[in-house]
């Protein structure tokens, strides 16, 4: 059995890697990748474009209804074994995926990959608080969020070429693909991935009950980090999931240029966990987060009323550097106020919320195209649920008074 360096100085970046590879498949292939397969997939199934969306909504659904399920679990049993089952679930749906025929298959597929992406994003995420300081926490829970990024820049020019290359069944090939490499992560996080330091003494959860739940459910903190988390999901996706359509069919760009666009912001958000990571652990995590939102709502009021392609690309370098960073600095917010024993289910239950907002923001968007004949004014939506994201964010406490509330277990 592989142990761990002794206080963990060495192998917590060996667990900070399995994790890291564990949001490389849950979200870079299982949420990232359904949109490089859908347009093949879509034709040889014969799916209307409601159909295909829906879909997604199913793999979102999956994700909220998991969200603090998976948490709860990870501080029952211990982040490692649900990580493990979670890519393991999802590798499977990923194969089933693949074999699909009709709307049924895929629909209950995508349902169980967003729950698999639950139970092993929360959980990688806050696994960090038990292996690194609070100095550089920030940083940890930043960068292992960001394999979703990684996969992102992987996925967008090597899943066309192989969905071509496999003809009428290259989508089949690509799930299947997507289905392998998780297994193996699976397999390699089993192996390597560990819920605390050699030597430390056993917290990961053990003793989890209704009052550790109810210290979590009381706590205003808890339900502001929640709200914070909403309207940064609901906005987030918004602005995400109409990118390429807004450049290229309400703007004109070429849909060569939209691509590079779109890889140049994914290549950006393998930097950003870091980035803004290391703020947060100068200036602490509520500013840090509001910082972000902040010049994310700038972002979306640029692609909501200018049309020149300087303007645009300047301002999907922004998204990029800033979008992709945000799940860590909510998760070392929870490790903090929480303490590592409850820091899982803590931020499952703050995953709920932006769940919900990733439910809701796309459908909002997409009515108002429909209601408009333009995504203009969806994206200034997507601007203003930013700005009020980042407002509320500046009355999260941080530091020395969160730490404090987590020791001695009152909601702030």
């Amino acid at each position: 059995m592989i142990r761990s360096a002794s206080g963990g100085d060495r192998y917590r970046w060996v667990v900070l890697g399995a994790a890291f590879m564990a949001i490389f498949a849950v979200i870079g292939l299982g949420r990232f990748g359904y949109s490089a397969v859908l347009p093949s997939m879509q034709r040889s199934l014969g799916l209307s474009g409601a159909q295909a969306g829906s879909l997604q909504s199913w793999n979102q659904v999956g994700y909220t209804v998991m969200a603090l399920i998976g948490g709860i679990l990870a501080s029952r049993f211990g982040v490692r074994i649900v990580v493990a089952i979670g890519l393991f679930i999802t590798a499977l749906a990923m194969f089933s995926t693949g074999l699909a025929t009709g709307l049924i298959v895929p629909s209950v597929a995508r349902f169980v990959t967003g729950a698999g992406t639950a139970v092993v994003m929360g959980p990688s995420i806050v696994l960090m608080t038990a292996w690194f300081e609070p100095r550089r926490l920030g940083v940890a829970t930043g960068i292992v969020p960001t394999g979703g990024s990684l996969a992102l820049v992987l996925v967008g020019p090597a899943v066309p070429r192989l969905v071509a290359a496999g003809g009428s069944d290259g989508w089949r090939l690509a799930w299947y693909l997507f289905g392998g490499v998780t297994l193996a992560i699976a397999v390699v996080a089993t192996l390597v991935m560990r819920d605390r330091p050699y030597g430390q003494e056993k917290g990961g959860g053990q003793g989890l009950a209704v009052a550790d739940l109810g210290t979590i459910v009381r706590s205003g903190r808890a339900w502001l980090l929640g709200g914070v988390y909403f309207f940064y999901g609901f906005a987030f996706l918004l602005f995400f999931t109409f990118f390429q359509k807004r450049l290229t069919v309400d703007l004109g760009i070429s849909s060569g240029t939209a691509g590079d666009l779109f890889l140049v912001m994914g290549a950006l958000g393998v930097a950003a966990g870091v980035l803004w990571g290391r703020v947060s652990d100068a200036i602490g995590r509520g500013a840090t987060i509001a910082t972000v939102l902040f010049v994310e709502a700038a972002v979306a009021v640029v692609f909501a009323l200018l049309h020149g392609l300087p303007a645009l690309a300047a301002a999907s370098v922004l998204f990029g550097l800033t979008g992709m960073g945000v799940p860590g600095l909510f998760g070392a917010a929870c490790g903090e106020r929480f303490g590592a024993r409850l820091a899982a289910a803590s931020f499952g239950f703050v995953n709920v919320f932006v769940g919900l907002g990733q439910i809701v923001g796309p459908y909002v968007g997409g009515a108002m195209e429909d209601a408009f004949g333009s995504l203009s004014l969806a994206y200034l939506l997507s601007a203003g649920v930013f700005a009020l994201g980042g407002l509320a964010a500046l009355f999260l406490r941080d530091g020395p008074a969160a730490m404090q509330c987590a020791h001695t277990n009152q909601a702030p």
